[in-house]
């Protein structure tokens, strides 16, 4: 059986693979999808086959899902587009007789206000059309959507955002690259939808406090309206729709629309989600 990893040189393609290899499939079972074959060099030397291929160039998917078994496909980064980059390569795993599509998707895409759920779930639409036996893992946010700002956190004595008192079960991406190894790897979860996020949700000010304990510096959430926190990502050099996604994104979380209360997670990975105590500490250090 070959498994394929799409976006293989991204952060959740690339832990993927190594949750992967760390649970016993061999690297020479294990593909990677890549566009750019100078980034996979890593990946090379622990014996993965990188592919090159684009989700927008059906011809170089075809090339790449030759002789593939199951493919974790990765959510692509380029909003707006995802869609149609999502269908290139179910019909490319069609076309390659693929036996499990996994796809990593939103928490609840099918009724999600979250602007960013809409092309989740038109991609889960889209595997269901398919035919394709699949899998799609449901995932909330990361924690490193917050903890890679902790220096701008403590350099600004805030931490911004629209999410009120909300709280987001957001877990380490390393958490869902484990999760997502073993839906492809294993047998049985053909069929599954799972709601996926960190064991302990948390609000802003909860995370706000954690940063000022791990960076002994004073640093407060300071709440403000989707359309201020929009205008203040902007200021901060952010393009105007990404600004409006996040500040979108905010207000769905102040909704509960990131809460996920599952326990999905843990129980895949077969131990506890990383804490956000011990992933500001991780990423303070």
């Amino acid at each position: 059986m070959t498994i394929l990893v799409t976006g293989a040189t991204g952060h959740l393609g690339a832990l993927a693979i190594t949750e992967l290899i760390d649970r016993g499939t061999p690297a020479s079972e294990i593909a990677a999808l890549v566009r750019d074959p100078a980034k996979a060099s890593e990946l090379t030397a622990l014996g993965v086959d990188v592919r090159v291929g684009s989700y927008d160039d059906p011809a170089t998917l075809d090339v790449a899902l030759k002789g593939i078994d199951r493919v974790l496909l990765v959510s692509g980064s380029e909003i707006g587009r995802r869609v149609p980059q999502h269908q290139n390569v179910i019909d490319a795993a069609v076309r390659a007789g693929v036996s499990l599509v996994a796809y990593t998707s939103a928490p609840r895409a099918d009724v999600s206000p979250l602007e960013l759920a809409k092309e989740h779930w038109a991609t889960e639409q889209a595997l269901a059309a398919s035919g394709l036996p699949h899998v799609v893992l449901r995932n909330s946010w990361y924690l490193e959507n917050y903890t890679n700002q902790i220096a701008t956190h403590v350099e600004h004595g805030a931490v911004l955002g629209a999410a009120g008192d909300g709280r987001v079960s957001a877990a380490a991406q390393a958490d869902y690259a484990a999760a997502a190894a073993v839906v492809v790897a294993e047998d049985g979860h053909a069929g599954q939808v799972y709601e996926l996020g960190g064991d302990t949700a948390f609000t802003l000010t909860e995370y706000a406090a954690e940063v000022a304990s791990a960076a002994d510096a004073p640093v407060e959430y300071r709440d403000l309206t989707p359309t201020d926190y929009a205008a203040a990502l902007v200021s901060a050099g952010l393009p105007e729709p990404y600004a409006e996604i996040l500040a979108d994104s905010d207000a769905g979380l102040k909704e509960g629309a990131l809460l996920v209360e599952t326990g999905d997670l843990s129980r895949l990975i077969g131990r506890p989600t990383r804490s956000l105590a011990e992933a500001v500490r991780i990423a303070a250090a």
